[in-house]
């Protein structure tokens, strides 16, 4: 490690002022920034800690939807999300114990890893990202492997799910790192279906049009049983080919449609 200032603030003023120093970065559960950190990838100057801000922690239930503060942990999201059970579940298989304590929703969503959770459920979920300057729709939000339309400085204060007729999430699990070698996000809407596949793509996480289509038609699995994507987009490394992902794909919405129903 090398040598940087810490600030802690109090409030999302605070924070949105420190954080316009150069080289100034927030730091959520730091479960992606300090490992990056540590093998100098990353080199902020100031890390502005956002786990002492009140206003950016707990839970508002209401018209159809779940509001989660933006630093609001894995673990207390499985544990409090009992509005959504399918987010809840999924928040309990992310990583292990030690992520899930420390590791919180915003930074997951601000990172957007693309083999993340947390991108699929908002997506599938018609998700609201709040920050502190304005609201976005996920469809809008996500714009590729790490990449998102959060602008410098911006912070994310809360997420509002929308909480779908019923829903499920599949995640075919990379065992060392435990993030999502293919993660299918299945939601029914009243005003349709929602798809969102994550850890595949090299464009990072991505509606699935087909399968939605499909399931507006008829929400079984079978509806989906002969559907394929196309491989040519998919991820390829040591842990599976584009090909096998493509697979998984439809093998992971498979289950996630047969869970829901």
């Amino acid at each position: 490690m090398y040598n940087f200032d810490y600030e802690a603030p109090s409030s999302v003023a605070e924070a949105v002022a420190a954080l316009a120093a150069e080289d100034a970065q927030a730091l959520g559960g730091g479960q992606t920034l300090i490992p990056t950190m540590k093998q100098r990838l990353a080199m902020p100057s100031t890390l502005v800690s956002l786990s002492g801000i009140a206003e950016m922690k707990g839970f508002d239930v209401g018209n159809g939807a779940v509001t989660i503060g933006g630093n609001v942990t894995h673990a207390v999201v499985a544990a409090g999300a009992g509005a959504y059970p399918a987010l809840a579940e999924l928040a309990s298989h992310i990583g292990d114990p030690a992520v899930r304590n420390r590791g919180t929703i915003g930074g997951s969503l601000a990172n957007n890893d693309p083999s993340a959770d947390y991108p699929a459920a908002a997506l599938a979920s018609a998700a609201v990202i709040v920050t502190n300057a304005r609201e976005i729709a996920a469809d809008d939000y996500f714009q590729g492997m790490f990449t998102t339309a959060l602008e410098d400085g911006e912070i994310i204060t809360g997420v509002r799910f929308a909480v779908p007729e019923v829903a499920n999430y599949q995640k075919f699990v990379q065992p060392a790192s435990r993030f999502a070698l293919v993660g299918v996000f299945v939601a029914k809407h009243a005003d349709g279906v929602r798809v969102a596949v994550t850890g595949a793509s090299e464009e990072g996480v991505f509606r699935w049009a087909a399968a939605e289509a499909a399931l507006n038609d008829s929400f079984s699995a079978d509806a989906v049983a002969d559907l394929a994507v196309d491989p040519a987009n998919m991820i390829g490394d040591l842990h599976g080919t584009k090909a096998y992902r493509a697979h998984l794909v439809g093998v992971m919405t498979k289950r996630a449609v047969a869970a829901a129903t």
